[in-house]
C-alpha cells in the first residue's frame, strides 16, 4: 500500500552531486538530528532500494524532498507530477566553454561557425539534462556576442545510459566526459562544462577556458540546470505534514549560516559532495560563494527560473507548458525565515 503523507516515517532526500544547502545540512548531521526529534528518519534516495530510488526523476514519492537540477524538476511538473516549489538557490559553480590550447576561440564572438559538442537525447525528457545544459550554456555564451545557436554547428555526442539513482555514488567515483574526449581528439571545437568534476576533467585533458561565463556580471547568461536550483516537495506532504517541510528549510538555512562563517570547512564537504578533489572545488567555486547558499523565493530567482522553463519548452524538453507561479508555495520558506529570525539575537 503506497505511503500517505500521514503515514510517512521516513523523509527521503535527493540531490545531485553539486553544492546544496540541504546536502550540507545532511553532511553535518543536522537533518538526521532534527527529524529524529520529530520521530521521523531521514534517508538519502541514492542509497535506497531501486523501487524507491527511481523516484529521483518522477518525484512520485510522498516523503521525498528534492534539491537538484531544475531540468528534471521542471520536466516532471510538466508531466503532471504533484509537486510544489518551496525554494530556490543560486550558486555559481564554474560554467565555462572550454577549448583546446591551440584554439582561436577566446571570446564569445569567436564561437561563430564553431563545431560544438551537444550530448544526445536520453530515453526521456527529464533525463536529458546533459543536452539541455550544453545547449543553454552555449546559448548564454553566444548571446554575449549577439549570436544564437544558429551560428554554430552541432556535433551530436552519444551519451551513456542514464545511471540509475541508486548507483549515483558509483558514478561519482568514475564520471564520464565523452564531450571532452571529443574535444581532445579534435572532433569538436568547444565543450560546455559546469562544476568541479567537469572543470577538473577538462584541465586533465589539457583543455583551457575559452569563455568564462562566471566572469560575466549578468546572471541571465548563466541560467542553466543548476542556476537557479529548485527545492521541490510532494504536495501531499506539504498539505498534511507541512512542519516536516519547514524543518527541512530551517536546517538548510542554518547550514548556510555555518557555511558563511567557515569556507574551509565548506570546501572540505564539497569535495565529497561533488565527487572532485580540492583542486576542482577551487576551480569551480570562487571567492565569496560560501555566503550564497541560502535558499529564497525572491523575484529575481523566480524570474530566472521562468527563463529556464521557456528555454526547455522551446527546445523540446517539456511535454507541456504549465503555470510557474501556481507551482510555487511561499509559505514554508516564509515560516522558516521567521523561525530563524526569532532565534537570532
Amino acid at each position: 500500500m503506497p505511503a500517505t503523507a500521514e503515514s510517512v516515517d521516513t523523509i527521503w532526500f535527493t540531490r545531485c552531486p553539486v553544492p546544496t544547502a540541504g546536502g550540507l545540512a545532511y553532511a553535518l548531521g543536522r537533518l538526521a538530528t532534527r527529524y529524529a526529534d520529530l520521530g521521523v528518519e531521514v534517508g538519502i534516495l541514492q542509497d535506497a532500494p531501486l523501487e524507491i530510488a527511481r523516484h529521483h526523476y518522477d518525484h512520485d514519492l510522498v516523503g521525498l524532498i528534492r534539491e537538484g537540477g531544475n531540468v528534471p524538476a521542471i520536466a516532471a511538473r510538466a508531466e503532471g507530477a504533484r509537486t510544489r516549489l518551496v525554494g530556490l538557490t543560486w550558486i555559481d559553480e564554474g560554467q565555462s566553454i572550454v577549448v583546446r590550447p591551440d584554439s582561436a576561440i577566446s571570446s564569445p564572438a569567436d564561437l561563430r561557425g564553431a563545431r560544438i559538442a551537444v550530448p544526445g537525447w536520453a530515453a526521456t525528457r527529464d533525463t536529458s539534462h546533459a543536452r539541455a545544459m550544453a545547449l543553454h550554456g552555449f546559448k548564454g555564451a553566444l548571446g554575449l556576442a549577439g549570436l544564437t545557436l544558429d551560428d554554430v554547428e552541432f556535433a551530436e555526442v552519444p551519451i551513456d545510459p542514464v545511471i540509475p539513482p541508486g548507483r549515483v555514488r558509483e558514478e561519482r567515483a568514475a564520471p564520464r566526459f565523452r564531450e571532452l574526449d571529443e574535444l581532445a581528439a579534435g572532433r569538436v571545437d568547444a565543450v560546455y562544462v559546469k562544476g568541479a568534476a567537469a572543470l577538473e576533467a577538462a584541465r586533465a585533458r589539457g583543455a583551457v577556458v575559452g569563455v568564462d561565463l562566471d566572469a560575466v556580471p549578468w546572471r541571465r547568461a548563466r541560467v542553466n540546470n543548476g542556476t537557479p536550483r529548485p527545492i521541490t516537495v510532494h504536495e501531499d506532504l506539504l498539505r498534511s505534514r507541512p512542519e516536516l517541510v519547514v524543518e527541512f528549510l530551517v536546517e538548510t538555512l542554518r547550514a548556510a549560516d555555518w557555511a558563511a562563517g567557515d569556507p574551509d570547512g565548506l570546501r572540505e564537504v564539497l569535495a565529497a559532495e561533488t565527487g572532485s578533489g580540492a583542486e576542482g572545488v577551487l576551480l569551480a567555486y570562487r571567492e565569496g560563494f560560501h555566503r550564497t547558499l541560502h535558499p529564497t523565493l525572491d523575484d529575481e530567482r523566480v524570474d530566472l527560473l521562468r527563463v529556464q522553463k521557456a528555454f526547455l519548452l522551446r527546445h523540446g524538453f517539456l511535454s507541456a507548458d504549465f503555470d510557474l507561479d501556481s507551482w510555487i508555495d511561499p509559505q514554508p520558506m516564509r515560516l522558516a525565515y521567521e523561525r530563524l529570525s526569532s532565534e537570532r539575537p
